[in-house]
């Protein structure tokens, strides 16, 4: 058992570093004989913890935070993951999303491990990130990381923090950039255009489109090869509403997206992200 004094100073001092609650810190000391270090390690092994019991719990919450880089020619999106709006919204939360998202953009990491292993003000992200789920007690963690490549990248916050754009263009166009990045947040494109839809979600597509029609009275007994030729047809209409050049302008709905990006120099979109909490 510890003889070691532990005063009110010293766990002071470990819940300005950590965040922890009272209680917390004095039980951490405690068990490390005031040891300081060794205290801190013992709270972020007590936090992972609580995440472990916490992992069937959603966190749909959060703040997502989108950037690039000084020249345009590179973005990434981050969301760090929470529970509740109230955290989501607290300005420490904040500011410790951005400092991440700073560190994702300047050390050039490619996956969240390696984001997590970069160290801001002396401590690995991963061991911010704990240390506030200590403090606060709810689930947190990095849950998506996308980055954008291109001749010039445009970035757009949306709705408080609550879904980040990032929209790679093959020429510099910053206004047709926000525009464009804009209707992704507002109308959420699957992909480019009808080429770069993933074969998965055509298909996914089409067999609801069959399934609908075999359900139609009129339609009763017509071969399967007639349905799939009538699907394929009506996959216009989705590739219409759901493929960014295609979709109608926000701004302008006299116009697709695609005669918007001709009419602005033949801007051309090489890949969007859109990251969204929820």
């Amino acid at each position: 058992m510890s003889t070691v004094t532990i005063s009110a100073q010293d766990i002071n001092k470990l819940r300005q570093a950590t965040g922890a609650g009272m209680m917390d810190c004095r039980k951490a000391l405690t068990e490390t004989n005031g040891d300081f270090e060794a205290a801190i390690d013992w709270l972020r092994k007590q936090g992972q913890k609580v995440a472990a019991k916490r992992s069937d719990r959603e966190a749909k919450e959060g703040v997502v935070i989108a950037q690039t880089t000084a020249d345009n020619k590179k973005g990434i999106v981050v969301c760090v993951s929470c529970e509740t709006d109230f955290v989501s919204k607290n300005e420490d939360f904040i500011s410790m999303v951005k400092s991440i998202a700073d560190v994702a953009i300047s050390s050039g990491v490619k996956t969240v491990a390696e984001l997590n292993e970069q160290v801001i003000n002396g401590a690995k992200v991963a061991d911010l990130i704990n240390d506030k789920l200590a403090s606060i007690g709810e689930k947190i963690g990095i849950t998506r990381f996308e980055i954008v490549e291109a001749p010039f990248v445009s970035s757009y916050i949306h709705g408080a923090n609550r879904i980040g754009v990032l929209v790679g263009l093959d020429k510099e166009a910053a206004e047709v950039g926000k525009d464009v990045a804009m209707q992704i947040a507002a109308l959420n494109p699957v992909a480019v255009d009808a080429a770069s839809v993933p074969a998965e979600v055509v298909a996914r597509e089409k067999a609801i489109v069959i399934d609908v029609m075999k359900e139609d009275p009129k339609m009763a007994g017509k071969p399967e090869e007639m349905l799939a030729k009538i699907a394929e047809g009506k996959m216009g209409a989705f590739f219409k509403e759901q493929t960014l050049t295609a979709q109608a302008f926000v701004k302008d709905g006299g116009k697709s997206v695609g005669d918007y990006l001709k009419e602005s120099g033949n801007v051309t979109v090489t890949e969007f992200k859109r990251v969204a909490l929820g």
